[in-house]
């Protein structure tokens, strides 16, 4: 590097909520999470929940060969 020059100041990326919802549904993400209920420290209730969220053509995966695409 030589004096007086700099480097490229990096420049944060904004994208819109549609191009975020677009990306998530092309690739899919899993939300999971654990819930637990307890009175004086005594487990009654434990619930683990995971949710999937991607298009049905995401989940479906490419089309084998033979099969139609769907619509």
């Amino acid at each position: 590097m030589t004096s007086g020059t700099r480097p490229a100041a990096l420049v944060p990326e904004r994208y819109a909520f549609v191009d975020l919802l677009d990306r998530v549904l092309a690739t899919g993400v899993v939300i999971t999470g654990e819930v637990t209920l307890s009175i004086a420290d005594v487990d009654l209730v434990y619930i683990s929940l995971r949710a999937l969220v991607a298009s049905a053509a995401t989940v479906a995966g490419p089309p084998v060969d033979g099969e139609a695409e769907p619509r």
